[in-house]
């Protein structure tokens, strides 16, 4: 076994082949170590999530080093038939990169059983394995910024069925129909580790199509309006959506915590009005929130630094401050500015927002479409009663070092886990180039852009693996991706380092256009174990 770090609080272990991940993965689900929180089985890793306070780097590697990974992959008799329309945009491309016409390439993925091998990148999404050994086909060099949900794609020797639009680099030879999540089935993935699989072209054979119930994915809506007071959302700005510090704990369905990109933000706000930090708050990118007051109700604005402006029922407006519990009448408006430093605001209500969880939380996972909508104008959000003994908290000081676009963000950088797949002149030129974040960042990561791209020691394809939050992936074109809270759960280009937790929070507040640069806090010291 090979041991490479990820992050203050991660470790990649890196086996011989798939059989041996999997059997690691078994193997420790069976009998767990103390103090690993999570694990992400891949091609031939699993990443292991755990508590530094309660193992060290080093004890975990003995301690996984110990266990056997001989045992064979476990295999359902279960059989999934996915109905095909095989008109992928890459179909042609794809078929040339092999030598073969559209029509050989379709009879071969027809041809073949596949077996869900591990689940990952997005929720309902499983690694194929054991198809047609000439389907072999490299990643796009660039990921594309949307692919379609049903989407069917191939990447290396893997097959895959994307559950939700969402980015993504594998080449695209057909769709299908049929939902890979939803929400209200059980399980909500259609397929499961072990369960057989095979594709059938819709266009040859005697099938009738399936209702598309891709958007069945989507959060169950907020629990209705009670009454009592409520906010009204008079205008929803940029994107306000419905957070809490995640879903921890669900990765054995391929979905990822998700969570406020500003955790500490989002506590602070709960704690000021005398929630538990747990709560749900509203987060709201840029300015154009505001909120209307349906009877009384106390409210606390954190995160990013920005006006606030308070107008009461008959017209009247005055500026009011963040970081401190704000007491709003029936009728009063509250409008969230464009903020000065940082990107984005979290909004807690005294008692709590009314909204049902989804999978045990009530954050939004845009990438998986797990959670709450987001918010829209017209919106009425219904307030739970105050719990008795809840005490509104003190006003608390506004962090002073929010990114803003005229000074660079530094980050504090670990390296690993694939820092050697890069010439050590990339090594060097992470830390030592600006980068800047472009339009196309998000919830799922900031996409970067620097004068000189990354580039590979190692060239061949990477087999998919697990990916931290805070990952910083380097897809072909060099230029790398920011995973933030959103990010797939796994991916198939290599990773040079990871932002440092106690820095996540700051990465979520960066705003486009602005500049980052890394800053390595130890060197990358992988460890073998015989």
């Amino acid at each position: 076994m090979r041991f490479l770090p990820v992050n203050l609080d991660a470790l990649l272990v890196e086996l011989d082949d798939l059989p041996q991940s999997l059997a690691l993965h078994a193997s420790l689900q069976r009998d767990p170590i103390a103090g690993i929180e999570e694990l992400v089985p891949a091609a031939r890793t699993v990443l292991v999530r755990y508590r530094p306070t309660a193992q060290s780097f080093a004890a975990l590697v003995e301690a996984i080093a110990r266990r056997d990974v001989s045992g064979a992959a476990r295999r359902s008799d279960t059989l999934v038939e996915i109905p095909v329309r095989y008109d992928g945009e890459d179909l042609a491309e794809v078929a040339q990169l092999l030598g073969i016409t559209p029509e050989e390439l379709i009879r071969r993925h027809t041809g073949s059983e596949y077996t869900v091998a591990f689940t990952g990148f997005a929720p309902g999404f499983g690694y194929l394995v054991g198809g047609h050994p000439s389907l072999d086909v490299p990643r796009r060099s660039t990921p594309r910024t949307r692919i379609p949900a049903g989407a069917v794609a191939l990447a290396g020797t893997f097959s895959g069925v994307y559950p939700q639009a969402s980015p993504g680099g594998w080449q695209i030879i057909g769709t299908t129909p049929v939902a890979m999540w939803d929400i209200d089935r059980d399980p909500p993935a259609l397929l499961q580790p072990g369960w057989r699989v095979r594709f059938v072209d819709i266009a040859t054979k005697n099938i009738a199509e399936c209702a598309d119930r891709t958007s069945a994915a989507a959060g169950k809506p907020s629990e209705p309006p009670a009454q009592g007071p409520a906010l009204q959302v008079l205008g929803a700005g940029l994107q306000t959506l419905f957070q809490d510090l995640g879903r921890h704990g669900q990765a054995g369905q391929g979905v990822s915590a998700s969570g406020a990109m500003d955790q500490c933000a989002c506590r602070a706000a709960n704690r000021l009005v005398g929630n538990a930090v747990t709560q749900a708050c509203l987060e709201a990118v840029g300015g154009g929130l505001r909120l209307k007051s349906r009877g009384d109700t106390v409210v606390a604005i954190t995160g990013a630094a920005g006006p606030l402006t308070l107008t009461d029922a008959v017209g009247r407006s005055w500026p009011v401050h963040r970081w401190q519990p704000l007491a709003l009448a029936d009728g009063d408006v509250l409008a969230v500015g464009e903020p000065a430093a940082g990107l984005r605001s979290y909004v807690a209500v005294r008692g709590g927002f009314a909204v049902q969880p989804v999978l045990g939380s009530c954050a939004t996972d845009t990438l998986a479409r797990v959670g709450p909508p987001a918010l829209a104008a017209g919106d009425l959000l219904a307030v739970r009663p105050v719990p008795h003994g809840a005490i509104v908290g003190a006003p608390e000081a506004a962090p002073q070092d929010l990114p803003t676009l005229q000074a660079d963000v530094v980050l504090d950088v670990v390296l690993g886990p694939r820092t050697d797949w890069f010439t050590p002149e990339a090594v060097a030129l992470l830390s030592a180039q600006r980068w800047q974040v472009t339009p196309q960042s998000n919830r799922i990561g900031l996409r970067l852009a620097g004068s000189e791209p990354l580039a590979r020691a190692i060239t061949h394809e990477l087999p998919s693996e697990g990916t931290a939050t805070g990952a910083i992936q380097v897809p072909p074109s060099g230029q790398p991706v920011l995973f933030l809270a959103d990010h797939p759960l796994t991916g198939g280009y290599p990773v040079i380092g990871a932002v440092a937790p106690h820095h996540l929070d700051l990465a979520g507040q960066i705003p486009v256009n602005a500049w980052v640069r890394f800053r390595p806090i130890r060197a990358f010291e992988p460890v073998t174990r015989c």
